[in-house]
């Protein structure tokens, strides 16, 4: 049953299942207007709460940061991510550190989550978080002060993996960040290196999850685990430290709070991105630390959208001179989420892991 459990241990390290779905109704969000994101605002931008709408009839909540005393139509990027995360932690991080360096850039949750509407609450899918990626496009299409030919995407830890999967779907994509990506379709349904890739344990799992929908399909699965176990091995470490602590904490995260439904998240094992990201035409960086768990998923993903499987009869990347792997010296795969710190719950001195003009160069060279 522990391997059963790997699906769902992936990312949330389940504390055990509760027969609670506290958040209020959201079929109709209420956005909340004082500034609750777990950074400061920046002197550099302005910044506003907007919603748009998604095929599937869901309106997401976002918010917009702008360049102040930019003129003209400008390049946007649309931000989401990690699994999980809510736009006030680490996809708002992202989107206001690039509005700084002259984007027009949207931090939105994702549908089921945070503000954003969808009963019940804390579901995803592949086609629907594939979907509020290229709704995000639709709505900074439609902005006056955005030039629609420059428009890119950034997709961190589990939303990376998303957002490879808009980018093979979605020609309006010009350009696309994944940093500290997980696969989370490959993890839900291998564990953790591919340690569990076998009909057994995914049965097992399947079993589990078949019995969740009879005992209590609303039940919560639990966010990060709190208190940490002092065998935690230092990825979970990792996670307590953002989503637990000051650092990264915030009450709309089901990381930082019950989590996932339980059976909210069961579609991601038996589907499989990235098959047809080596036919990705547009640009394309994968940034990975050089410590973190997580670091084959991104370059798997990178080989794979360059080289293809010819063994398997999948070609090589028609246009491979755009695509990069970007790896951090020495950082984790937490580092990646706010650039890390010294010590432990955001104290001491920031590490500064994230390159932001670096990530400002790549769009400004390939949104253009």
């Amino acid at each position: 049953m522990k391997k059963a459990l790997m699906v769902m241990a992936a990312v949330f390290v389940l504390t055990g299942c509760t027969d609670r779905n506290n958040e209020k109704n959201m079929n109709t969000p209420v956005l909340t207007q004082e500034w609750d994101k777990v950074f400061p605002l920046s002197e550099k931008v302005s910044h506003r709460k907007v919603t748009f709408e998604t095929q599937f009839g869901l309106t997401l909540a976002a918010d917009l940061y702008e360049p102040k005393d930019a003129a003209g139509k400008l390049p946007a990027i649309a931000v989401s991510g990690p699994f999980g995360a809510s736009k006030e932690q680490s996809s708002g991080l992202y989107a206001m550190k690039m509005a700084e360096r002259g984007f027009v850039a949207l931090a939105f949750d994702p549908s089921y989550t945070g503000e954003s509407s969808g009963e019940p609450r804390r579901t995803a899918s592949p086609d629907i978080n594939t979907e509020d990626f290229m709704a995000a496009v639709d709505y900074l299409s439609r902005q006056a002060n955005v030039d629609t030919a420059r428009i890119g995407i950034i997709g961190i830890c589990g939303w990376g993996g998303i957002a490879l999967n808009a980018a093979a779907a979605d020609t309006r994509i010009k350009a696309t960040v994944v940093s500290t990506m997980y696969d989370m379709t490959r993890v839900s349904g291998k564990g953790y290196f591919d340690a569990d890739d076998n009909e057994q344990t995914r049965h097992a799992a399947r079993e589990a999850v078949s019995r969740q929908r009879l005992a209590g399909p609303m039940a919560m699965a639990g966010g990060v685990v709190d208190p940490l176990p002092e065998d935690a091995p230092q990825f979970v470490k990792d996670y307590h430290d953002y989503y637990k602590t000051a650092r990264g904490y915030h009450a709309r995260s089901g990381n930082s709070t019950d989590g996932w439904r339980a059976i909210g998240t069961q579609a991601y094992a038996n589907a499989r991105f990235l098959y047809y990201t080596n036919e990705i035409r547009s640009a394309v960086l994968v940034m990975h630390g050089e410590k973190a768990h997580s670091r084959y998923m991104g370059e798997d993903a990178y080989k794979y959208m360059v080289e293809g499987q010819p063994a398997a009869g999948i070609k090589p990347n028609p246009n491979p001179a755009n695509k990069e792997l970007l790896i951090i010296p020495g950082a984790s795969h937490c580092d990646l989420y706010d650039g890390g710190y010294t010590e432990a719950a955001g104290k001491g001195e920031p590490k500064n892991m994230i390159p932001w003009d670096k990530l400002a160069d790549f769009f400004t060279k390939n949104l253009r």
